[in-house]
């Protein structure tokens, strides 16, 4: 049976041509604007409360839009971006060490394996110099170095100092910055703050987004929420995955009910594995911890040169250690992009030279920075990250290396969005984590951050304008519309049906069986044979969840069963999706590791004569359609990508 369709090409038609440099501000010109009057005739419907979300939701009502704004938190501030670590892209040159603009650009599409758009990628470049201004215009309190200026450090992927950070806890203080705004424009009316609410499907009504229907967790309420645009900004899909490094609430259910309404899903399968992980201890846990990427500046990751040496760290002499990555990749050693360095750990591991109970580990050693700059340096950086760590594993990291192991982390994937962040949907707005645009095939570290609110704070309102020009032409649309009557029921009948099977297997019993079947087969090294075996057995597990699955209780209150029950169910399809995706992709690049399609020495090998192209799937059942936007490269011209 074919496993999917090709349908026609498709473009992004609202990147101006012309010099790259200009592009941004000449696409900010051309298009519409509402005049103030005007905008609070509008509503705006903002779902999630992270970077992205906050940000762009402050900045709208700060515009003068009404705003709704939905998050299934407590709080807005409990959004994931909160666990963030180790920093923020910027190209400021504050190091004077070549950084630029151009370059960061450059480190970026190079980093993507050159799977992304240049026109999105420069935009985002030029536009996180206006990032660090308006957080420290917030009062972020980002690190300093003596003389007050602020501090920078090194992050994957690139030879510059560009990262920003404040400590170990650079995605928490950057939200509580959004969060202040966001309050701000919530004291003034101009925000309408909902949350413990689930978005559980986009209404569309004569082929525009107008709204949302939401339960509330609390109470069970079910109700439709209507608006003049829709904006998701609801984060990535690892949990598909089981175990990631994602909060237990982060899924795809938002991007997934839009997915089947017309919304096409790009490059689903292109998932980051985060190098630095405190390793799986045993079958009893529900996620795994990061350790930040920022660890690798002055930490070595390091193996036994011996297979099943298993003496105590510092029982291995120097001349009997393999500081693998710097002997690889003597240009950026330790400082490699997350995919290189992930795929090096399960290379040494698989050879029999993994540390830790399991052998599925590797050291993060930093007595040689601790001996050069003293222990109050290291604590002043990196402090709270030791301090986690010791928590969890017991064992201090003054004394001894870290252990650390790839998982599941960031989703470059994600739904298809032109340069103007809008959808398939008229009317959809996507952004953050939860769009596909800027990454390309992997992430460098310390640019979520960045994307998140570049596409918050400066992207989103100047391009929804262009759209909300239009509004008055729309036509009024309340609760009371069929389209939107039928939308609302069609959730109550999923609710109902998943409440009366009353089978045998808990909801975590399933995704937890979903997980080990993706962390297997579209994990971090992918095969024909393995990704086909894989798609039978999640249709399979799908069959058996539809028929076996228990959700105690009702829909009347607080049950996160049946919160959990949902999202997994949307899970099953998009894992079915993921591995359809990296099955037609027959080559590596990135993320994406193909095991029959790698160079002599175990790189990724891509196949730009065929591949060099975005894959938006477009929902059609059980066997999508799968619809191909070629990318172009003018400036940043694919090389096989080195790091040696």
């Amino acid at each position: 049976m074919d496993l999917y369709t090709e349908g026609d090409p498709i473009a992004d038609t609202r990147a101006p041509d012309g010099p790259i440099e200009t592009r941004w501000d000449r696409r900010r010109f051309e298009a519409k604007l509402v005049n103030p009057a005007n905008r609070r005739k509008l509503t705006v419907i903002v779902v999630g409360t992270g970077l992205a979300g906050g940000s762009a939701a402050a900045t709208l009502a700060e515009q003068g839009y009404h705003v709704k704004s939905y998050c299934y938190q407590d709080s807005p501030r409990r959004a994931h971006s909160i666990a963030a670590q180790g920093g923020i892209n910027a190209a400021k040159n504050y190091r004077n060490d070549g950084d630029s603009v151009h370059r960061l650009f450059y480190d970026t599409v190079k980093g993507g394996d050159f799977r992304s758009r240049e026109s999105n990628v420069h935009r985002l470049a030029e536009v996180s110099v206006n990032i660090i201004d308006q957080c420290v215009a917030q009062g972020v309190p980002f690190a300093r170095e003596y003389g007050g200026l602020l501090d920078t450090r090194s992050f994957g992927g690139a030879q510059v100092q560009r990262t920003f950070y404040a400590r170990g806890q650079t995605g928490q203080q950057l939200l509580l910055g959004a969060y202040q705004a966001l309050e701000r424009q919530i004291g003034l009316g101009n925000v309408e703050m909902n949350a413990r609410h689930e978005m559980l499907e986009l209404v569309v009504v004569d082929g525009r987004a107008r709204g949302i229907v939401v339960r509330d967790l609390v109470t069970g309420e079910i109700t439709t929420e209507m608006a003049d645009a829709v904006v998701l900004a609801s984060g990535g899909y690892g949990n598909v995955f089981y175990l990631s490094t994602n909060a237990k609430g982060c899924n795809v259910t938002a991007s997934w009910r839009a997915h089947r309404k017309g919304a096409y899903f790009a490059n689903p399968c292109y998932t980051q594995i985060h190098p630095t992980c405190i390793p799986v201890s045993g079958d009893h846990q529900s996620k795994l911890t990061l350790m930040s990427e920022s660890l690798r500046n002055d930490g070595r990751v390091w193996v036994p040169k011996a297979k099943g040496d298993s003496r105590p760290a510092k029982d291995i002499p120097e001349d009997e250690r393999d500081y693998y990555l710097e002997r690889i990749y003597p240009s950026f050693g330790n400082l490699v992009p997350r995919d290189i360095a992930s795929r090096a750990a399960k290379n040494v591991c698989d050879s029999g030279r993994g540390v830790g109970p399991s052998g599925l580990g590797v050291y993060l050693d930093f007595a040689d920075a601790i001996n050069r700059l003293g222990r109050k340096a290291i604590e002043a950086k990196y402090g709270n990250l030791f301090e986690m760590y010791e928590r969890i594993t017991g064992e201090d990291p003054y004394e001894v290396p870290m252990r650390i192991y790839p998982a599941v982390h960031y989703t470059m994937g994600g739904l298809w969005v032109d340069y103007d962040l809008q959808s398939t949907i008229p009317g959809l707005f996507v952004i953050g984590e939860a769009n596909f645009s800027d990454h390309g095939a992997n992430r460098l570290g310390a640019s979520a951050l960045m994307q998140g609110l570049a596409d918050g704070y400066f992207v989103l309102p100047n391009t929804l304008a262009n759209y909300l020009a239009g509004a008055g032409s729309f036509g009024k649309v309340d609760a009371s519309h069929p389209e939107v009557v039928a939308t609302r029921t069609a959730v109550e009948e999923r609710i109902q049906k998943l409440l009366s099977i009353n089978g045998d297997r808990t909801v975590d019993s399933f995704h937890r069986e979903l997980g080990q079947i993706m962390w297997e087969h579209c994990g971090m090294e992918r095969s024909d044979a393995g990704l086909r075996k894989a798609i039978d057995e999640i249709r399979e597990l799908r069959e058996q969840f539809w028929q076996r699955v228990r959700v105690p209780g009702d829909g009347e209150g607080l049950n996160q069963s049946l919160e959990k029950a949902g999202r997994v169910a949307d899970f099953f399809e998009l894992a079915e999706l993921m591995c359809i995706d990296a099955l037609h992709r027959e080559e590596s690049c990135g993320g994406h590791f193909r095991a029959e399609h790698q160079t002599p020495d175990g790189e990724a090998q891509r196949d730009d004569d065929r591949f060099a192209y975005v894959a938006a799937w477009e929902y059609a059942g059980d066997q999508p359609v799968l619809h191909k936007e070629d990318l172009q490269f003018e400036y940043v011209h694919p090389t096989q990508r080195s790091y040696k």
